[in-house]
């Protein structure tokens, strides 16, 4: 069975009457080429069945178009969101989008030989952990990193986060006005750095508040995971005025344990906060006082310092810290 044969540049370069360099410039982005020549062309191309030959492009460009993205497993709910604005800005970059999945951290070496043999031009990072070294190994292939929603000055690491520190301490601000006086912390798991960092902000913002020795809970961001924090914790101890949760996820698992199984209501018994802004979080009957994270930014500026870093291998590391929207809810008790 004979296979037809592929449609060439040079075809159309032949039919179109115009240099093969021609052709190489209308479908190359950044390339220039008359409004005459590039409507000729695209016309010829169309009747021909003519597409780019990607390969060839990377031959040429030293470059795969493929941009790795690395997403946990145990990644916070609104992962999805992002990595569909992720690859709409990639796909207008002229690159494409590599999905890898970690189930944990001790698969990230398996993983990166992975990502050698794609020969991928940079990679975004979201909710993985990498160690320094991790890092090293990504420089010495000569492979740009961005992570996402983590900030590491210690790393050296190109990053892009939202201000956790100021949507963690609006939140207590909230709690701290309409006089709570017990807290409860539901922090998500403790391998994800992001959880981390947020709890470690919460407790020690609660120190400086006055409230030493805040108990922590962990869940895994998901909503039973929530629910089942919170029985855990209340069969053994008296109910927190306030519940402080790593997310809006387990934060909607809570309400529904306080009120189900609990037979309270919030706010009137129990004041409870998330952080991301998740859509749910907006449902009727939750309305959670929560940070939304600005989602578009800073997939945008992921993007942006990444291509920047492909193109210009020597610009140094970068980080961009943006600022939540605080989005005050019912799920908490007025301020005093």
């Amino acid at each position: 069975m004979s296979r037809k044969k592929r449609v060439t540049s040079y075809d159309v370069a032949r039919e179109a009457g115009v240099s093969q360099s021609a052709v190489s410039r209308v479908f190359r982005p950044g390339f220039s080429a008359s409004d005459k020549t590039r409507e000729k062309v695209l016309e010829v191309a169309k009747r021909m069945g003519y597409k780019p030959n990607a390969i060839a492009r990377m031959l040429i460009t030293q470059q795969s178009g493929i941009i790795a993205v690395i997403v946990s497993s145990r990644a916070n709910v609104n992962y999805p969101e992002v990595l569909s604005q992720l690859n709409k800005s990639i796909s207008q970059r002229q690159k494409r989008v590599l999905l890898f999945t970690l189930d944990s951290s001790d698969d990230l070496d398996e993983l990166l030989e992975s990502i050698w043999t794609f020969q991928v031009d940079g990679v975004i990072a979201l909710a993985a952990h990498f160690e320094e070294r991790s890092l090293e190994q990504l420089a010495q292939h000569n492979i740009p990193v961005v992570l996402y929603n983590r900030n590491v000055p210690e790393a050296n690491a190109n990053s892009v986060c939202c201000s956790h520190e100021r949507g963690i301490k609006q939140l207590i601000d909230i709690l701290h006005e309409g006089n709570h006086r017990s807290y409860l912390i539901i922090s998500g798991p403790e391998d994800s750095d992001v959880a981390n960092e947020r709890r470690e902000i919460a407790s020690q913002y609660l120190t400086q508040l006055g409230y030493s020795d805040t108990p922590i809970v962990y869940g895994d961001y998901s909503y039973e995971s929530g629910r089942e924090a919170l029985a855990r914790w209340l069969k053994n101890n008296n109910l927190p005025d306030a519940v402080i949760c790593s997310n809006d996820i387990m934060a909607i698992g809570v309400i529904d344990e306080l009120r189900e199984n609990m037979k309270l209501s919030v706010p009137d018994d129990v004041s409870v906060v998330g952080f991301d802004g998740v859509s749910a979080a907006s449902w009727y009957s939750y309305q959670i006082t929560t940070i939304r994270q600005p989602l578009e930014q800073l997939t945008k500026a992921a993007v942006d310092i990444l291509m920047e870093r492909i193109e210009n291998p020597d610009s140094p590391p970068e980080t961009r810290v943006l600022v939540g929207k605080l989005i005050a809810g019912n799920s908490t008790k007025p301020r005093g």
